[in-house]
């Protein structure tokens, strides 16, 4: 689809013809469905991006969480403080730049993932409900192309 072929103005198209809000409405809402389980666990939102984005990839500085976990570089030295704190990552110093830390889940922290992914999971499920296998494939495919056209990091 190209801009020719969309309406100009919201006004016109309404919002459910704005790609931008259903996405923040979608996130939204699955962010809630998550809240009381978080909530039980002690977490936020960025703690549990945080833990899913260390059980993903392992050594993550503190500037490339901020972009995983989609948080402010303030919201995200907070929550890594709170997090190593309350033991669920250990801080270690990069090999190649000893002013750099690079953060790994330590097995609290592993567990506490454990014990959300499911919840996370579910979650995603339950947004996708009624929706195919193909169609779920071809969401993810335009996603990543989305996330490449706008990225400006190299990660």
């Amino acid at each position: 689809m190209n801009a020719s072929d969309r309406q100009d103005d919201i006004a016109t198209a309404g919002m459910s013809a704005f790609a931008p809000y259903l996405m923040n409405r979608v996130m939204h809402r699955y962010n809630q469905t998550l809240l009381a389980k978080m909530n039980e666990m002690g977490l936020s939102i960025t703690k549990m991006r945080a833990l899913a984005a260390l059980a993903a990839i392992d050594g993550l500085s503190v500037n490339e969480l901020t972009v995983y976990a989609v948080a402010e570089q303030s919201t995200m030295s907070r929550t890594l403080d709170q997090m190593e704190r309350d033991g669920l990552i250990v801080r270690r110093i990069n090999e190649s730049d000893s002013r750099a830390r690079q953060m790994s889940l330590t097995e609290a922290g592993w567990d506490v993932y454990r014990e959300i992914w499911p919840e996370m999971r579910k979650a995603e499920r339950a947004m996708f409900h009624n929706v195919s296998s193909e169609d779920y494939a071809v969401t993810l495919r335009v996603l990543n192309q989305m996330l490449e056209n706008v990225r400006v990091h190299q990660f």
